[in-house]
């Protein structure tokens, strides 16, 4: 790692929406980020233009994350890049709304491999890192399916059991790292307008009873979550791990 790099970052599903507006968040001189997609190249290539422009040396990657060894991969293309991995946002995932009958046991498999299933990975990948890292850092990206169900019509099973399984993974990595130093915690988005090609979960009949639902009245932005990501990933959040930060207008209080 070169001397103007005071920190790495690793964003998965960082193409579009949650993601894209993470990585623009904490672009700038200093930030070394490895950006992550499944498959959008384009998208990502366009995100990773804003971030160099705002002064982040800044490298991309594709991989399929039900994959076991795309996460270990990722990882050690940051080490090689930059030196060293200090933070990590686990962001990649999409939701699936196939009700029980209608979903498979693979469809719940690979929901569990893509979303805690990765997390796992990474992080264990990074564990050197993270243990040694002045300022180690890991964010995954939860949902309020995890926590709610069937709001505004909707009912995402896999999903929920995906995103309360990573929530769990959150709360042991946290006690396990703690002693290092390095936080761990999760954001959690209410109902989240998609920008920029992201995968839309719910039709566009279901937002208006999506914002009803909410009782700030609109959806959440990208950048409402961003702003919680980048809070946790900095100095001023060095006392506050294990913890489920939730961005959701309110949409889980009853």
């Amino acid at each position: 790692m070169t001397k103007t790099h005071t920190r790495s970052l690793l964003i998965t599903g960082a193409a579009s929406g949650i993601g894209a507006a993470i990585a623009r968040r904490c672009a700038g001189p200093g930030t070394a980020l490895l950006l992550h997609t499944g498959t959008n190249a384009g998208a990502l290539d366009t995100v990773a233009a804003d971030c160099r422009a705002a002064g982040s040396d800044t490298i991309t990657a594709l991989g399929d994350l039900a994959e076991p060894s795309t996460a270990a991969g990722l990882v050690e293309q940051a080490r090689k890049s930059f030196g060293r991995i200090d933070q990590i946002v686990s962001n990649a995932g999409k939701a699936a709304k196939a009700p029980f009958g209608a979903f498979t046991q693979d469809d719940l498999m690979r929901d569990l491999a893509s979303m805690p299933g990765a997390f796992a990975a990474l992080v264990t990948a990074a564990l050197p890192d993270l243990e040694t890292s002045p300022q180690g850092r890991v964010v995954a990206i939860s949902s309020f399916v995890a926590h709610v169900h069937g709001k505004a019509g909707t009912l995402f099973p896999t999903t929920s059991a995906a995103k309360a399984a990573l929530e769990a993974l959150v709360a042991a990595l946290a006690l396990q790292l703690a002693p290092h130093g390095t936080t761990v915690n999760a954001v959690m988005p209410g109902f989240t307008r998609k920008q920029g090609g992201g995968h839309l979960a719910v039709s566009s009949d279901t937002l208006s009873a999506a914002i009803a639902a909410t009782p700030t009245g609109r959806l959440t932005e990208p950048g409402d979550v961003a702003a919680a990501v980048a809070f946790l990933l900095s100095p001023e959040a060095a006392q506050i791990t294990g913890t489920t930060l939730r961005v959701d207008g309110g949409l889980t209080l009853g």
